[in-house]
């Protein structure tokens, strides 16, 4: 019998096959993971919510979906989110899950991703195995990042890679520090011929496809062969790793 609810939220993507590779098959891991728990699932992204919308597809908000937990019964839960970092989206999970707080004996917020340098280790170990990097390449991670204070969790997670030893590996993102000039400049300072892109999200979607790997002469792809490194792409969402998923696993498990 199940006796506990799972919410699972999500920043969320308009992209069908990147939403069924990740942030579903997240939730399908952890609904197997623990099969004594019902999973429900939310965005926050109000405007990911209204495209899909437009297009019958119908996510929950994080009230919306609570209401539903309720009204089903439940009076234990676990809040998972599937965010990186402890950012405006966390944040504002947290106020929803807050502001309905009382309609449950129990409530546990889980951490995001990269919640501390253990989990930080893990993740760059996951990746820098189902990679296909070449000894030559420089791996280049590219984040979404925040005006938050929370966004020196990238800063701090390409030195823990340098630290353990990674020196191919390079962190960035596209709306924070480290940008793109920063990590460009680096590997270019290590003297790199080759880079591997790929991006350091749940999902690879719209930043994914255009900012990283797209047709504009401004995107990370085009900027990186425009100074004279050969460089490819791995569109594959945190979400396809199954040691990611295991993450968000321990996570939840930390709360039961």
């Amino acid at each position: 019998m199940q006796n506990k609810a799972i919410l699972v939220v999500s920043f969320g993507t308009s992209y069908d096959e990147a939403r069924e590779k990740n942030i579903e098959a997240v939730e399908e891991h952890i609904a197997q993971k623990f099969p004594d728990c019902k999973v429900y699932s939310a965005y926050t992204s109000g405007m990911v919510r209204a495209a899909l919308k437009r297009r019958g597809i119908h996510i929950s908000s994080v009230s919306e979906a609570l209401g539903s937990i309720k009204k089903d019964g439940f009076k234990q839960l676990i809040v998972q989110p599937t965010h990186l970092i402890y950012g405006e989206e966390y944040d504002k999970m947290k106020l929803s899950v807050s502001e309905m707080a009382d309609n449950f004996e129990s409530v546990f917020v889980g951490a995001p991703l990269l919640a501390g340098f253990e989990d930080m280790e893990k993740v760059l170990a996951v990746l820098r195995e189902g990679l296909p990097k070449k000894d030559d390449e420089a791996l280049v991670f590219m984040g979404h990042g925040s005006r938050h204070f929370s966004n020196m969790a990238y800063a701090a997670m390409d030195y823990l890679a340098k630290s353990k030893g990674y020196e191919d590996i390079f962190i960035g993102t596209v709306e924070a520090f480290p940008d793109l000039d920063e990590v460009l400049a680096q590997v270019k300072k290590k003297g790199y011929k080759k880079a591997l892109l790929t991006p350091l999200m749940l999902v690879a979607g719209d930043h994914a496809q255009n900012d990283m790997a797209g047709e504009d002469e401004d995107s990370w792809l085009q900027v990186f062969r425009s100074n004279g490194i050969e460089t490819s792409c791995v569109l594959k969402g945190l979400g396809e790793y199954s040691g990611i998923r295991e993450i968000y696993c321990e996570h939840i498990e930390n709360e039961l």
